[in-house]
């Protein structure tokens, strides 16, 4: 494995744990800012909007910079945001760190994930990809309980603190393990291509198919995971203690299905895709009908983490090589599809709750707006395959690159 790899995914750490863990701190932050949980409550969503504008505002203003520098500067803007958050002595000035840490969360893992792929060969790329999310899921299962637990202890500027030096030793890691060229390839994976050459990838009616499946498919889980607390202790009848265990529990999930997924991708995006998806919906599904069995709950809680988190390395992968020589803008906007997603689906899932449908109604939520994405999934690889046949007819199939063939003759 690419020692670089290790410094993507230490730096998708700190950027998860960012992300995660004010949830578990925001009463202590709310009173000590005198603020209600309203106005409290825009750290995380206020966070979330902020990712989706800098992962695309941002990636666009970087494209023709080298990507090394551009993820070095990332971090260094992660590092800030995070120390004007533990400095803050008011709400807006916290927010104001929040806001700064966000823009940096989307380009971050949007370049990355470029960058991850090129430290590999292209058999490997999702896996790859995998491992740079595997920060990501460490933050769930490890940072967030460790984290909450430091700032119940130490006051909750002490978990901001730590978090800035977790993005002080990635920062150093991408300066020293992350190199300026690609292994794989030969090329300079620091080059990347102008604004219009990036732009000019999304006339591609498959990257706009990939986008719409990164809404639908993980903003179904996100919907329904968003409600979780409430499903758990409303209807399984856990107590309120018990929550965070079983979180623990869901991110073991997702670190499981986030490495599983991106091997399985790396046979084949669409079938890994077809089939994740289609466990996912009945594993929503199954987990709305069961909610009241305690037993049977927890198992759903495991299995919706982990297929919906095995999503993550081919959705990104399929974007990847749906913008093909122009992908870094097409990367960051998949991580805002991601962010899309997430507030699509808790929006309905709370539409849903507030109708007086129950705390089960998030679920089937998600579990439409999986057979959605389900849906487009096959869509694209149908539009895909047919494609692909009526080009074998007009001439003589060359090697594959990148994982398109290309037509000779």
């Amino acid at each position: 494995m690419p020692a670089g790899l290790i410094a993507l995914a230490l730096g998708g750490f700190g950027i998860g744990l960012t992300e995660f863990v004010i949830a578990g701190l925001l009463p202590e932050v709310a009173a000590d800012f005198h603020v209600d949980a309203a106005a409290a409550g825009w750290l995380i969503s206020g966070y979330a909007l902020a990712v989706a504008a800098g992962a695309i505002g941002l990636t666009a203003a970087v494209t023709r910079l080298p990507r090394k520098t551009v993820l070095l500067g990332l971090m260094v803007l992660f590092i800030l945001g995070n120390a004007i958050s533990a400095l803050a002595t008011d709400y807006p000035t916290m927010l104001t760190g929040r806001l700064v840490a966000a823009l940096c969360h989307g380009a971050f893992f949007g370049i990355g994930s470029v960058v991850a792929a090129s430290l590999v060969d292209p058999s490997r790329k999702a896996r790859a990809i995998a491992i740079m999310f595997t920060g990501l899921t460490a933050a769930n299962v490890l940072g967030v309980p460790f984290g909450t637990l430091l700032g119940q202890q130490f006051g909750w500027r002490s978990t901001f603190w730590a978090i800035t030096v977790v993005g002080v030793v990635a920062l150093a890691g991408v300066a020293v393990l992350v190199p300026g060229g690609s292994a794989a390839s030969g090329q300079d994976s620091g080059a990347a291509s102008g604004l219009r050459t990036e732009l000019r990838a999304f006339r591609s009616g498959q990257l706009w198919l990939s986008l719409a499946a990164t809404v639908l498919g993980f903003g179904g889980m996100f919907g329904a995971f968003t409600y979780i607390a409430y499903t758990l202790t409303g209807l399984s009848g856990f107590p309120a203690a018990a929550v965070p265990w079983l979180l623990i529990l869901f991110g073991l999930g997702l670190f499981a299905g986030n490495a599983v997924g991106g091997r399985f991708a790396d046979r084949s995006i669409d079938g890994t895709l077809l089939v994740v998806l289609g466990v996912l919906a009945v594993i929503l599904a199954a987990f709305a009908l069961l909610a009241a069995q305690p037993v049977a709950a927890v198992i759903a809680l495991v299995l919706m983490g982990a297929f919906g988190f095995a999503t993550v390395p081919g959705l990104q992968l399929r974007v990847l090589r749906s913008a093909d020589a122009a992908p870094t803008l097409a990367s960051g906007a998949n991580i805002a599809a991601f962010n899309v997603g997430n507030a699509l689906g808790a929006w309905l899932g709370g539409l849903t709750i507030a109708a007086g449908l129950g705390y089960a109604s998030p679920l089937w939520v998600g579990a439409a707006m999986t057979v959605a994405a389900l849906g487009v999934v096959a869509v694209a690889a149908a539009a895909r395959s047919g494609r692909f046949r009526s080009s074998r007819r007009g001439g003589t199939l060359a090697p594959v690159s990148n994982g398109r063939p290309t037509i000779r003759g």
